[in-house]
């Protein structure tokens, strides 16, 4: 190290022997044409040279070689160019002599700002180390103070001073890492704070220059709904007290959507006001609006709504059938076509988040009343003759049918019961017995049917119905039927009020 107490002023030093050379050649230009004089120069410049003495300056712990014919450590600095000042420091002392060999340490002070809250200064130092630098500036650390060396912070080794503060106590601890000098330096004050957090007191130091900056040094996490006072952005200082209000998280479901937000409201409802959720008309909540927020709630908005439309049905008309004793029966015609009818219904309909949930018929009225459908029916009876294998046959009415064929075994009652074999009129099952359905055609009534020949309607069963005939033979006889034959009912024709003037149409022949 230099020694502390060689700093001197600007230097003003004398170098002997220094004006030899301008003499000689000025004298040689006088006496000398110009080749010779050219050749005298160098000559003296060569013996000028041999008579400059070695040496080693060094300067900020730089070494540069050196030959000189200074006399003296000043004249040499003077003759570099090198301008001192007060805080510099020369070693050994401008005033030593040279001579041959001499080493020469030059440190220079360097300029470094020193930032402490809102006061800035630049002092003159040859310091290299953060803590001796401060230590010049006369600046002394708190217990939590923060220092930023050219911007970024350290961490020299510290131990407490006679005062109780913050000291830094080994030479060279805060020296950047890559051996760079220091430029600027800047003193954080810890700040006390008083914090309350929804009710929590704690005490913490801090560096930070704003309210917000403070938190999150602290670890303390701020989230969007929170209220701090005073807010964030507020310059930080010593005994400050701060204050969270924390906000309740809620979730919140609404038009297919979830948000999930925290919240500063007391209710349902004045939570949902602040996201701009508005219940419109019929919507309604769950919990309802005038319930207590609590943490983690979930609530759901339900969109409800009502609609009113008009449905219609059609009134189906009604068949009348009328005689007309100037046709022959079984023959129709239609007097006037049906009209359908109209009815309309005023229904209310609930709609809930976009479901239809009830229907509610409000009234119901007739638009249009159906109109009927009326048919002209034949009761004129008209005897004919039909030739048959069992000779000449009067009928008066022929009716097409699907014919089956049974027996008493195959009529569906057991051998030993009671009413095995035993017809509806009471006859004993045998061939020339037939089955009807008895509102088409009369019990007891005589029918021929070509391929089975003459019978009498004494049976019925209970799939024979409408345009159907079953055939009974005896056991040993059964002819299997399954098809579609003319029936005529044989003369005489029983009296009108027991003709079943309008028979079935069904079942209905496919076609042939």
């Amino acid at each position: 190290m230099i020694d502390n107490e060689a700093v001197v002023p600007r230097l003003s030093v004398a170098q002997d022997g220094v004006q030899l050379l301008p003499l000689l050649t000025k004298l040689m230009r006088a006496i000398a044409a110009p080749a010779a004089v050219a050749v005298l120069l160098l000559a003296a410049s060569r013996a000028y040279d041999r008579t400059a003495i070695p040496a080693t300056l060094w300067v900020n712990g730089e070494p540069q070689a050196v030959r000189t014919h200074a006399t003296t450590v000043g004249a040499l600095l003077e003759q570099q160019g090198l301008r001192l000042t007060p805080a510099d420091v020369v070693w050994p002392a401008p005033e030593t002599p040279l001579t041959p060999g001499s080493q020469i340490a030059v440190e220079q002070a360097r300029p470094v700002t020193v930032r402490v809250r809102d006061r800035v200064l630049t002092i003159q130092t040859r310091a290299a180390s953060p803590e001796d630098i401060l230590a010049e500036a006369g600046i002394h650390l708190g217990p939590q103070d923060v220092v930023l060396v050219d911007g970024e912070s350290v961490k020299p080794t510290v131990s407490a001073g006679l005062s109780g503060e913050r000291v830094l106590s080994s030479r060279g601890a805060g020296r950047p890492a890559n051996g760079s000098l220091v430029r600027s330096l800047e003193v954080r004050r810890a700040a006390s704070i008083t914090m309350s957090d929804s009710g929590v007191e704690s005490a913490f130091f801090s560096t930070a220059p704003t309210v917000g900056e403070a938190l999150l040094q602290a670890g303390l996490q701020v989230y969007l709904g929170d209220r701090v006072f005073p807010d964030l952005g507020t310059p930080l200082v010593p005994g400050m007290s701060v204050h969270i209000v924390r906000a309740v998280p809620v979730e919140i479901q609404v038009d297919s959507r979830v948000i999930r937000v925290r919240t500063q409201a007391g209710t349902v409802g004045e939570a949902l006001a602040r996201e701009g959720i508005a219940l419109m008309s019929q919507d309604y909540s769950e919990p309802s609006p005038d319930t207590a927020v609590s943490d983690s709630m979930i609530i759901r908005v339900v969109r409800q709504r009502q609609e009113f439309a008009i449905e219609q049905e059609p009134i189906a008309y009604s068949t009348v059938w009328q005689p007309d004793p100037g046709m022959e029966i079984d023959q129709r015609r239609v007097l006037h076509p049906g009209e359908e009818g109209l009815t309309k219904r005023r229904i209310r309909v609930l709609i809930r988040d976009g479901a239809e949930v009830e229907r509610q018929t409000l009234d119901e009225w007739a638009a249009l009343q159906p109109k009927n459908q009326v048919f002209a029916y034949g009761t004129q009876v008209v005897i004919r003759e039909l030739q048959t294998p069992q000779g000449t046959v009067q009928y008066w009415r022929k009716i097409r049918m699907l014919a089956t064929s049974y027996t008493a075994a195959t009529s569906g009652k057991a051998r030993n019961h009671p009413q095995f074999g035993i017809t509806r009129v009471g006859w004993i099952a045998r061939t020339g017995i037939v089955a009807v359905d008895p509102t088409v055609v009369n019990l007891r009534t005589r029918v021929y049917v070509p391929g089975y020949g003459i019978g009498d309607v004494g049976d019925t069963g209970g799939a024979i119905k409408g345009r159907r005939i079953d055939l009974c033979y005896d056991e040993d006889e059964l002819i299997l039927w399954k098809k579609w034959v003319d029936i005529y009912l044989l003369a005489p024709a029983p009296p009108p009020d027991q003709i079943r003037y309008i028979i079935p149409d069904w079942p209905v022949e496919k076609s042939r």
